[in-house]
C-alpha cells in the first residue's frame, strides 16, 4: 500500500485541513500519516482560534513517521510560523523526502488570515525549493508573483515568476477567474493548460487541501505530474457536484462520493 504525509493544521469541522486530507488519501485507497502543525478551532463559517504546536514537537512527529513508515509523497499545508517552516524543511531534506506537493495557505476560504508575520518570507527560502509542485490559487499566486492576476495570460505570467524562484513546478488554479475555472501547470518552462468545468457549488470549505492531497496521491502511485493533477481535478469535480450542504457558511466537500 503506497503512503502518504500530510503536514497540515487540524481543522475541528473536518472540512479542511489534516482532516480533509484523511479522507482524500483513503478514498485514494491509500495510507494516510498526519504531522499536525497547528490546531486549529474554526468551521464553516470562519477560524476562530489557532494553537500552534511548538516546532520541536512537530520535528519528533515527523521523525516518528520517516523512521518507521516512510511516506511515498509528502503534502504540506497550514504552516503558520516561521519555526515551524524551518524544522519542517530541515526534516524534509534530512529525510531526502520525495514528491512534496506545497499548498501556500495563507488565507482560508473564509477569509481569515493563517499565517503569523515573517512565515511567508520562510515559506519562499525554506519550503518552496524542496517542493515537486507548487499549487496556489489566483490570490495566492498573486501575493507571490506580486503580479494582478485578471487572465489566462496573467496566470501564465505570475507561474513563470513563482517557478523562478521556487524550481519546481508551478499549478496556478483558475477557480477565482470569472470565465472559467481552467488551471495552469507551469512545468520545466512548459505552460499546460488543463480545462475544467465550473461545478455549481457554494460549499468549497477544503478545496486546496483536497486537491493537493490527490495530487500527493497521484505521485505517490507513481503517476506523472500531470496526470496527477488531471486525476486530482477529476476528484475534486466529483466531490462538488456530489452536493453536500453542510454547515451555515462555506461547506465541506462529499470526500467520500464514491464509496
Amino acid at each position: 500500500m503506497k503512503k502518504v504525509l500530510s503536514i497540515a493544521g487540524s481543522d475541528s469541522s473536518g472540512g479542511a485541513g489534516i482532516q480533509a486530507d484523511i479522507k482524500t488519501i483513503t478514498a485514494h485507497k491509500m495510507y494516510a500519516m498526519t504531522a499536525i502543525t497547528a490546531l486549529t478551532a474554526q468551521n464553516t463559517t470562519g477560524v476562530y482560534g489557532v494553537e500552534e504546536a511548538s516546532p520541536k514537537f512537530v520535528g519528533k512527529q515527523l521523525d516518528c513517521i520517516f523512521q518507521d513508515i516512510y511516506p511515498d509523497a509528502v503534502k504540506i499545508g497550514m504552516v503558520s510560523s516561521q519555526e515551524i517552516i524551518k524544522v519542517i524543511a530541515e526534516k524534509l531534506r534530512e529525510y531526502e523526502a520525495k514528491n512534496i506537493v506545497i499548498d501556500p495557505v495563507m488565507v482560508a476560504t473564509s477569509g481569515s488570515a493563517l499565517m503569523v508575520e515573517g512565515a511567508g518570507k520562510a515559506l519562499v527560502e525554506e519550503l518552496f525549493p524542496l517542493g515537486t509542485v507548487l499549487t496556489p490559487n489566483i490570490p495566492e499566486a498573486e501575493a507571490l508573483s506580486q503580479n494582478k492576476i485578471r487572465n489566462c495570460q496573467d496566470m501564465e505570467e505570475a507561474a513563470r515568476i513563482i517557478s523562478s524562484f521556487t524550481g519546481g513546478a508551478v499549478l496556478v488554479k483558475g477557480g477565482h477567474l470569472l470565465e472559467s475555472a481552467d488551471d495552469l501547470l507551469y512545468e520545466q518552462g512548459k505552460s499546460i493548460w488543463l480545462p475544467g468545468k465550473r461545478v455549481d457549488n457554494p460549499n468549497s470549505h477544503g478545496t486546496g487541501c483536497t486537491l493537493s492531497s490527490a495530487i500527493a496521491c497521484g505521485l505517490a502511485g507513481g503517476k506523472s505530474l500531470e496526470d496527477s493533477v488531471k486525476g486530482a481535478k477529476a476528484y475534486i469535480t466529483g466531490a462538488l457536484k456530489a452536493g453536500l450542504d453542510l454547515g451555515k457558511g462555506s461547506g465541506p466537500l462529499n470526500h467520500m462520493y464514491a464509496l
